[in-house]
């Protein structure tokens, strides 16, 4: 189970409206609550357009055992920073979070190597969720295939799978 750590960025699923606060699941022991106003360009007229469903990809700014956990999609200065709602037809799906760690450590070839194969739109939180969004269904589900077998791979196998899907 997720435990919420201050400064992780997550991918929350809007679980309810309450008021001015939305409730997320993301994946922790209990919801994590995110204001619609911890959005770029939001005011009390101008509110973003969240419904129950929804992906929000955010980054916590309270987070500790005797507190609810808080999300915000800005930055210190109010921009999003990639951080928002996240596009619906992708395909989101879990990870350990030894694997999350993995893909974002700094010298992780393993996005480089799959961007080669198509080009695709990536999702990653430190709460094991991963989204992921390519042209069509089919190399979605690709990435996403060997996303999850990477845990298990060597670099070398790795290299061997991606040469046999792009055909070399």
């Amino acid at each position: 189970q997720y435990v919420p750590v201050k400064g992780d960025h997550v991918i929350g699923i809007v679980t309810a409206k309450a008021g001015d606060v939305f409730r997320l699941d993301v994946g922790g022991s209990e919801p994590a609550s995110l204001s619609y106003l911890a959005f770029e360009g939001a005011t009390k007229r101008n509110r973003p357009n969240v419904q129950v469903g929804d992906l929000i990809y955010g980054q916590f700014v309270v987070a500790n055992k005797d507190m609810e956990p808080e999300m915000v999609c800005i930055d210190s200065s109010g921009k999003s920073s990639g951080m928002g709602i996240i596009g619906q037809d992708g395909f989101l799906f879990k990870v350990s979070l030894g694997l999350i760690r993995k893909l974002l450590a700094p010298k992780c070839e393993i996005i480089q190597e799959l961007s080669q194969l198509y080009p695709f739109e990536l999702v990653i939180g430190m709460n094991g969720r991963i989204w992921v969004k390519a042209k069509t269904v089919q190399q979605t589900l690709i990435i996403v295939n060997i996303l999850e077998a990477c845990e298990y791979m060597t670099a070398e196998q790795r290299k061997q799978a991606l040469a046999k899907l792009s055909g070399n």
